[in-house]
């Protein structure tokens, strides 16, 4: 008689995925078990249930958190996200990555997230507005320009970061409050490059193992077939700017399904297509692909782009590109990580390779602080250089030490993190 087939079952909790992340790194380190116990919880976690007045008049109550992880090496910093699958572990889990993020890019900044469980696009624009002032001004003194400095996340945009400032602007007068949020429109303080901050940064973390010789065959991104899952502000401008540079971009998704094509999309087709229907799926010019299998497809370059948990133990071994460059946060569990270093594809982590948002939004930061405003010609170059450096000295400790370039960038981080806080002291 045949025995039955075993079912491994993959722990896909986020706040687990960011611990088991952590723990591979700490063999590989000399960090005293007390600091390990420290940097693995949040410093404060805070839940609010607030309630919003809708359009027809109804009070209807949603659940927010603001959770901070780290502020060892600077003022914590973090994206809020609206989403109906927001909850405290997946906001815990992104405040630990946004410190390690900010680590490996060698900001100031510690490690934040926030979030709200609603779904955005079953709401008007004026309920999210009351809904982002109620949540802003129940969080208080939680935030601010040198405590808690909040950004954009998913269905967060910077008319969300205006009402941010706004409200807490009106509660706080006699203060220059511009650098409470990034992400704000340029006209009250944003910074030219940010919209475009992380896909320009991941693209350059592409270029840079391509020159690397991380990808056989390639010798630019001009040469590269690139798959592209998610369409929101990062998947779409890095499918801009890679197809500007040569790239053909063979398929490009979004919630509601993609599209694909061997010769390559029309990237500006496609997007304009998802600006008129709300979709890039049914675009002319590439047959329907499902986000599954999108991941699955055979290309150079694939990017994660969208949510958390896309490639797993279940699809691992069927990821066809040759490298993936995580512009999505947690794209990848620790058991499809084993997966594809064991196979020999290259994995770029996105504590690195999305970290040009958060580096552009460093850098609206200190432009606020000193009133200033530069040119798009100046972030770029900064976050250009910024990238480069990132990069080479996370993969230069995975060559050396012979580890997954995940682990090295942990290594990295923590390394920051542990030495930062062993040079400032446990007070009192």
């Amino acid at each position: 008689m045949a025995r039955p087939e075993t079912v491994v079952t993959e722990d896909l909790n986020p706040n687990h995925i960011a611990q088991t992340q952590l723990e591979k790194a700490l063999p590989h380190l000399d960090v005293p078990a007390g600091m390990i116990e420290y940097v693995r919880r949040p410093e404060r976690t805070v839940r609010i249930d607030f309630p919003v007045v809708m359009d027809d008049g109804s009070l209807r109550v949603f659940t927010g958190y603001r959770i901070q992880h780290n502020n060892a090496r600077g003022p914590f910093k973090g994206g809020i996200r609206y989403h109906p699958q927001v909850s405290a572990d997946e906001v815990r889990a992104l405040a630990a990555w946004m410190t390690w993020k900010t680590a490996v890019m060698d900001v100031p900044f510690g490690g934040a997230k926030g979030g709200v469980v609603c779904n955005p696009k079953e709401l008007s624009t004026d309920e999210k507005r009351r809904l982002t002032r109620r949540y802003v001004s129940q969080l208080g003194n939680t935030i601010g320009p040198m405590v808690d400095v909040p950004a954009p996340d998913v269905y967060t945009d910077e008319k969300t970061m205006a009402w941010i400032f706004d409200t807490y602007d009106m509660t706080h007068k006699g203060q220059n409050n511009l650098p409470v949020v990034t992400g704000k429109p340029l006209e009250i303080g944003g910074s030219h490059g940010r919209s475009t901050a992380t896909a320009r940064g991941a693209l350059v973390a592409v270029e840079e193992a391509i020159g690397r010789g991380l990808v056989p065959g390639v010798r630019s991104v001009g040469e590269a077939t690139i798959a592209v899952q998610g369409c929101g502000n990062a998947g779409s401008h890095f499918a801009r700017l890679a197809s500007a540079q040569g790239a053909r971009i063979v398929a490009l998704s979004d919630s509601q399904g993609g599209v694909a094509a061997k010769a390559g999309l029309d990237v500006a087709k496609v997007l304009a297509h998802k600006e008129a229907t709300g979709s890039v799926a049914g675009c002319a010019g590439g047959g329907a692909v499902s986000n599954s299998a999108l991941l699955e497809l055979d290309c150079d370059v694939l990017v994660p782009a969208a949510l958390e948990n896309q490639i797993t133990a279940e699809n691992a071994d069927r990821i066809g590109a040759k490298l993936v460059a995580e512009a999505a946060n947690g794209p990848t569990s620790p058991a499809a990580d084993d997966a594809l270093f064991a196979r020999g594809v290259v994995v770029i982590p996105d504590i690195l390779c999305n970290g040009g948002g958060v580096t552009v939004s460093y850098y609206e930061w200190v432009q606020n602080l000193q009133d200033e405003q530069w040119d798009e010609e100046t972030v770029n170059a900064k976050l250009q250089r910024k990238m480069v450096k990132a990069f080479h000295d996370v993969f230069d400790i995975a060559e050396r030490r012979r580890v997954a370039p995940r682990v090295a960038a942990y290594m990295l981080a923590l390394d920051r993190v542990a030495r930062v806080t062993q040079l400032r002291g446990l007070w009192p």
